[in-house]
């Protein structure tokens, strides 16, 4: 086996996990996760205490509650059936909680929050109380038969505020050094453990850092885990905060850090420890990373969230050895409901995700089987005819380039694309693996298309670069978004980018933190990035206010002429400027090919668009419309 440290078995206070691998609670698809192959799997969560416990609505009941407990024992069935062990995160939002109506939250300070809810600040006699719910919580947890417990200690919820001094500033005994600021997290880890008994698996997840300016640092953090490592089995290192958005995209990090951005944290924590696991979670993208650090000796277990919901089936695919089948996560934080306002949830690769009931796990092989001719092999063309022909349909593919991948083959060329790299070469090994026939350098018009006398068409043309009518703007030294990713060497030092979408910003930041470049951007709204979902767009702020070089960044500003050195701006209020440019690239956008669209209906009945032939989109889209279309056929 290659992965043998991955798949190494470990004790877990009386049990024994088969393999070092945990499936964190992002998600209810919980069965998927313990069929997928991971050795624990924390089945969501319960919360502590009703009414105002929950980050999700007040009138949230505890999974143990007479009305939910059964639901909560099929969990436990699901996971044992498929060989995994079964843990339950107990959670407690405190100040953060969404509360019944004419109530209050609970923190380690008082104040009132913007919402309207008051906070009031836990005394010693409502801290009691608040324990005994955490207390009764694992008891319940442990009679009806979780093997294990997880308890969120991380993420700015209630015991990390009291941790973190960005939100206990509080003069008494439980605020000030770390040891006070400590008293409450440990009262309630201390009473778990008087409930459970000594051999009952308690596994603990903490933020490192919370990545935000007056929040709690490694050194303390270090310092509290050293205090609670009587009362727990295992400490999982994550990092960031949740509702604070600011530290949220340390929480779930986004394309633009490293990946395992919190390795640092939990190899320093596994020098201190003495008896218990260390475990980490956040962007271990494939299992030689997670092989790696095992192999090292960084950590013990290894966590995956996002990486589980882009594919379930992750541990068997690498205990398998067809690590090339992973379907590989891309950081975008669709999966993520805050990002999108719950208006888009679901996975770019993972087209099932979010779309359980109307997604089948696997492709139903057709009766019926047809000649299928799809037209562009971006991602939604390649996806349509995998799809399709693992049905069993006869499918031929036609690209007019001279290799797949569409526009994937561009974006993967950004230095920040490195996870869309990996999914293009996904996606181009299960082509590779299917009977797909492909036809490079094709030009696909519609009479060779009726001499193919196709059963289904598929149009995945894509789109193209927008070209904006500015005067000058067929100067030599004017590229498109594209010529500037492939020919990187030809942008001069002093680049003027013109529309600051996500492809703008993003170029903006490589040329000049990557080829220290000095970069303007000239935007016509007032935000940069529209396109990207919340949590990706502060993403982008935040790395383009840390770079040493700040960007030049014009929005309300309309590029009205360009010059062999200059680039004429009118800005929103009708004033003029010039601005100093030795290279133009237009990154205004992209527009689908309509025009074109109409020729390909007559040629058969049974025709179908997907991808940015319908209008841009994102991966997510043309994944998601490529399977549907590939498995309607």
């Amino acid at each position: 086996m290659k992965y043998t440290h991955l798949f190494s078995p470990i004790p877990f206070n009386g049990i024994m996990l088969k393999n070092r691998i945990i499936a964190a609670p992002i998600s209810d698809e919980y069965e998927e996760k313990a069929k997928g192959g991971a050795a624990l799997v924390v089945c969501g969560h319960s919360i502590v205490e009703y009414g105002r416990s929950s980050f999700a609505s007040g009138y949230e009941q505890s999974a143990f509650f007479k009305y939910e407990v059964e639901k909560t024992q099929q969990k436990i069935r699901t996971c044992h059936k498929a060989g995994a062990r079964a843990s339950i995160e107990l959670f407690h939002a405190g100040l953060y909680a969404r509360t019944l109506p004419d109530t209050f939250a609970w923190g380690p300070c008082a104040f009132v929050r913007e919402d309207g809810v008051e906070v009031r600040a836990l005394d010693e006699e409502s801290m009691t109380k608040v324990i005994e719910l955490y207390a009764n919580e694992a008891k319940n947890a442990k009679d009806l038969g979780f093997d294990a417990i997880f308890l969120h200690f991380g993420h700015g919820w209630l015991p990390a505020q009291f941790l973190s001094p960005l939100y206990n500033h509080r003069t008494d005994e439980f605020g000030g050094c770390i040891e006070n600021r400590a008293k409450f997290p440990l009262m309630i880890l201390k009473r778990i453990r008087e409930v459970v008994g000594s051999t009952y698996p308690i596994e603990m997840r903490i933020s490192g850092e919370e990545c935000v300016p007056g929040s709690i640092k490694f050194e303390d953090t270090l310092s509290f885990i050293l205090m609670a490592e009587p009362y727990i089995d295992s400490v999982q290192i994550s990092a960031g905060l949740d509702i604070n958005y600011e530290g949220n995209t340390r929480c779930a990090s986004t394309n633009l850090v490293e990946h395992m951005p919190n390795l640092h944290w939990a190899k320093e924590v596994k020098k201190h420890v003495k008896k218990i696991n260390v475990s980490m979670v956040g962007a271990i993208m494939g299992p030689d990373e997670a092989e790696e650090i095992l192999a090292k000796g960084y950590v013990d277990t290894v966590a995956f969230g996002r990486s589980f919901n882009a594919d379930p089936d992750w541990p068997n695919k690498a205990k398998e050895g067809r690590e090339e089948d992973i379907r590989p996560c891309l950081r975008c934080n669709q999966c993520y409901h805050i990002t999108t306002y719950r208006r888009n949830v679901g996975c770019s690769v993972n087209p099932r995700y979010h779309n359980e009931k109307i997604i089948e796990k696997e492709v139903t092989p057709t009766n019926n089987p047809k000649k299928v001719v799809v037209v562009g092999a971006g991602p939604a063309g390649m996806m349509c005819a995998i799809t399709a022909s693992k049905r069993g349909h006869q499918v031929v593919l036609l690209e007019k380039n001279s290799e797949v991948g569409g526009a994937l083959n561009l974006i993967a060329k950004e230095h920040y694309k490195a996870d869309v790299a990996r999914y293009l070469q996904y996606l181009k090994t299960q082509l590779a693996k299917s009977e797909v026939v492909t036809r490079l350098n094709y030009n696909a018009t519609p009479e060779k298309i009726k001499e193919m006398q196709p059963d289904a068409l598929v149009l995945a043309l894509g789109g193209e670069p927008v070209v904006l009518p500015i005067e000058g703007v067929h100067l030599p030294h004017v590229m498109t978004y594209e010529q500037a990713i492939m020919n990187p060497e030809s942008v001069g030092n002093h680049p003027l980018i013109i529309g600051g979408g996500t492809i703008g910003l993003e170029l903006a930041i490589e040329f000049n933190e990557i080829h220290g470049k000095d970069v303007t951007i000239v935007e016509l709204t007032d935000k940069l990035a529209a396109q990207g979902n919340m949590l990706y767009r502060i993403a982008l702020r935040q790395k383009y206010e840390s770079l040493k070089n700040p960007l030049k960044i014009h929005c309300e500003s309309k590029a009205t002429k360009i010059t062999k050195e200059s680039v004429v701006l009118q800005s929103k209020d009708g004033s003029i400027k010039e601005v100093y440019a030795d290279t133009v690239i237009l990154c205004t956008g992209v527009k689908s090919k309509r025009d074109i669209i109409h020729e390909f209906y007559g040629i058969t009945c049974e025709t179908y668009e997907i991808g940015d032939v319908i209008r841009p989109r994102l991966i997510q889209e043309a994944t998601f419309e490529g399977y549907g279309v590939g498995e309607t056929i």
